[in-house]
């Protein structure tokens, strides 16, 4: 049963959108920034910048963690916004779920830097992790929304290149397919209070500059899938990218990758996002934490 909490959450994101509306790529990003501001991190977190094989990254870490594993988490945004600073407190709080140092990667975004820079920002965060000498096996991949879609676009990169792969991927809300061709862009377009058709068609006419959105380093959804590591498939019933994570389950299921499903009833997009007001939110952070523990020995 949904919270109490959910009906309050959902109003304030339809009163959010309807106050954006038509709003400029520069101001959607200085509300996304701005709204950093309301979640205040616990006094435990420790930050701490750094150069992640040319791509600037934060590690977040609270006391107790394992520093033989690690996470690395590509933020959510449309792959036009977003960064370290707007997710600081999901990664802190899957830093403390899982037990593990996070490296958060401030990779670039279009328009400024269409597609494929943010995969191969991706590949070198991840490629830094392997550098410190922990064992790949003991390390995972996660993200939300767009970088839910782009940790496993790296995934597919990294095993087309022979690199060693990563314990798991986590997908949190991931957006999957660029062509935005599932079922539930309509039978969900009035549930969900973030997304809309029209602003990720924006958002990908921006990030791809002309590439197909069919690539399968764009929309991981098209890709081969075989030999990729274990994937945990986070969503909610109430968003419109809920067929992205359906079809790339089945899929990548057929393909022999071991896929863990999560549909989370009612829940809209990117919902943890909002672990600070919404008990579901920090629910999902928990079970993406249990879900790493296991994979990656902990």
């Amino acid at each position: 049963m949904a919270s109490a909490e959910l009906k309050t959450v959902v109003k304030m994101l339809r009163a959010n959108q309807a106050a954006g509306a038509g709003s400029t790529l520069a101001e959607q990003r200085a509300g996304m920034e701005a709204g950093a501001d309301a979640t205040p991190l616990p006094d435990d977190v420790q930050l701490e910048p750094v150069d992640a094989g040319g791509v600037p990254g934060e590690w977040a870490r609270v006391p107790g963690v394992d520093e033989t594993r690690a996470l690395l988490y590509l933020h959510g945004g449309g792959y036009v916004m977003g960064s370290v600073r707007t997710h600081r407190a999901l990664v802190a709080g899957l830093a403390r779920a899982a037990g593990v140092p996070v490296l958060s990667l401030d990779y670039r975004v279009g328009p400024e830097h269409p597609f494929p820079a943010a995969v191969h920002d991706g590949v070198a965060g991840w490629r830094h992790l392997l550098a410190s000498g922990r064992d790949p096996a003991r390390m995972a991949i996660a993200g939300d929304s767009a970088g839910g879609g782009l940790a496993v676009a790296v995934g597919v990169k990294l095993r087309d290149a022979g690199d060693p792969l990563p314990g798991a991927i986590a997908s949190l809300s991931g957006w999957l397919d660029l062509d935005l061709s599932g079922d539930t862009w309509e039978t969900l377009a009035d549930v969900d209070p973030l997304l809309s058709r029209e602003g990720l068609s924006a958002m990908r006419e921006a990030y791809l500059a002309g590439a197909s959105p069919r690539d399968p380093l764009a929309s991981p959804l098209y890709a081969e899938l075989a030999g990729l590591p274990p994937l945990l498939l986070q969503v909610g019933t109430a968003e419109t990218l809920l067929d992205d994570s359906r079809e790339l389950a089945r899929r990548a299921r057929e393909a022999g990758v071991d896929v863990t499903l999560e549909p989370w009833q009612d829940m809209f997009h990117d919902w943890q996002m909002f672990a600070a007001m919404l008990p579901e939110g920090q629910q999902a952070i928990d079970a993406v934490g249990q879900y790493l523990r296991k994979r990656l020995g902990g």
